[in-house]
């Protein structure tokens, strides 16, 4: 597997053309939403680094922060409040208040893609954002949402995506430091469908709370 170059994180990215020309589409159609590259968000040294897939139409791409103002939200921040991850259970927007404990979010790709569906070069070409804050936050625990984010993750550290199949609720002992744990992503489909419950979601985030405690 190919080293991915690091990359440190620019809200002024667009190095894809095809998701800057659909942001620009998006600014002139909505110009009160965020529209650009979504930072990530949360505590400056996590024991735990949670990886999404991209910003959400109404949500991320709207509020500039990740997971914030739409359905995918709900239950992760009320799961990250019950485990002593964020000081609320709900995310609004920017100037709620909400503070993350230990744990930070950040997105597998930085930007709205059209229909929410990244296209492989895309996920390429931000991989090394990403590898950028693994190297620099080195979390204890990885919590991937989603099949794309735990190979974004995988390539970012250049492991065999063969080594690590994704399963929810899979734990991968990915070197003497860190752990990656894998969940479904926490969509409204994904929840609607009950193909991820709350209870499933609880039971990856209590094995690793688990976890980080033990190595306290």
């Amino acid at each position: 597997m190919a080293t991915t170059a690091s990359q440190p994180f620019s809200l002024d990215c667009t190095r894809c053309s095809r998701l800057a020309a659909h942001l620009a589409g998006v600014r002139a159609e909505h110009p009160d939403y965020h529209a650009r590259p979504v930072a990530p968000f949360g505590d400056s040294k996590p024991g735990l680094l949670i990886v999404g897939l991209a910003p959400g139409m109404h949500g991320a791409n709207r509020t500039g922060r990740p997971f914030t103002g739409d359905h995918a939200g709900i239950l992760l921040y009320e799961t990250l409040h019950r485990y002593g991850f964020g000081s609320r259970a709900i995310a609004i927007d920017p100037g709620d208040g909400l503070v993350l404990q230990g744990c930070r979010i950040t997105n597998a790709v930085k930007c709205l893609p059209p229909e929410n569906k990244p296209l492989p070069a895309e996920i390429r070409e931000c991989n090394g954002y990403l590898r950028t804050e693994l190297e620099t936050l080195a979390p204890a625990a990885i919590l991937v949402l989603g099949t794309v984010a735990h190979q974004a993750v995988l390539r970012a550290l250049n492991h065999r995506l063969a080594n690590f199949p994704f399963a929810h609720g899979a734990r991968h002992k990915l070197d003497s430091r860190t752990q990656l744990f894998d969940s479904y992503h926490c969509s409204r489909y994904n929840t609607n469908t009950r193909r991820l419950t709350p209870e499933m979601f609880r039971e990856v985030f209590a094995d690793i709370r688990k976890y980080l405690d033990q190595r306290r």
